[in-house]
């Protein structure tokens, strides 16, 4: 199954007419952060599949043309703080930045490392059922040293390494981190885990049913 993975810009390849010619074969959107709602709300809409997403450290509301203030985008599903079983794959998701202003959705180390504990109890039921705790984590922000900038507000967390080394995700998908230059990584792999920048958008090819220790992996960039 193909995954679009989105996130931060929007992209001119994804908003508009060809998004159904191009895209027709994707199961499943994840967006890690700083998109439009107007923008999930069309790509949903358009391809009719489930999207998943996490909030980045610049969601805003958006006025509707009836005058409402929207807050989330319909159709599609917030998944932080929460792991879910889609399209047969397991995901979790941990929005936001670290803490830098004050501002909504930033996050300290410690606040971050304890909205990851809350998801324990559902990762180890989730072992005893399927095998595995994890098969994807979805972020705004980068691991620690992973794709992360200098600055504090674009500084990745520590939480996420330790994450990735108890539960052993396939794959890390985050945002948060803008890349305008050809020579920036963006995909690392960390232990078990491919780390992902999905800056824009990238396609990620997965199959479900090969979820196990030494199985193939494939993705693809625009």
């Amino acid at each position: 199954m193909k995954i679009l993975a989105i996130s931060d810009e929007v992209d001119s390849r994804l908003y508009g007419p060809i998004l159904k010619q191009r895209f027709s074969d994707v199961s499943l959107v994840i967006s890690c952060g700083d998109l439009p709602i107007y923008y999930l709300e069309f790509i949903v809409s358009v391809l009719n599949v489930p999207l998943l997403y996490v909030r980045g450290n610049h969601a805003r509301e958006q006025i509707s043309s009836t005058g409402e203030t929207k807050t989330e985008p319909e159709g599609c599903v917030d998944i932080d703080g929460r792991v879910v079983y889609v399209r047969g794959l397991l995901i979790a998701g941990l929005e936001g930045s670290m803490r830098y202003n004050d501002g909504p959705h930033q996050y300290s180390e410690t606040e971050m490392r304890l909205k990851a504990l809350r998801l324990a109890p559902r990762l180890y039921l989730n072992r005893l059922r399927y095998g595995r705790f994890l098969d994807i984590l979805v972020t705004h922000a980068a691991p620690r040293g992973i794709h992360d900038g200098r600055d504090l507000c674009h500084l990745g967390f520590t939480t996420f390494l330790r994450f990735m080394d108890r539960y052993r995700p396939r794959y890390l998908l985050h945002g948060h981190i803008h890349v305008y230059t050809p020579n920036v990584v963006t995909e690392t792999q960390y232990k078990q885990t491919m780390v992902l920048n999905a800056y824009r958008y990238r396609i990620i090819e997965i199959d479900p049913a090969a979820l196990r220790p030494g199985s193939a992996r494939r993705d693809s960039r625009p």
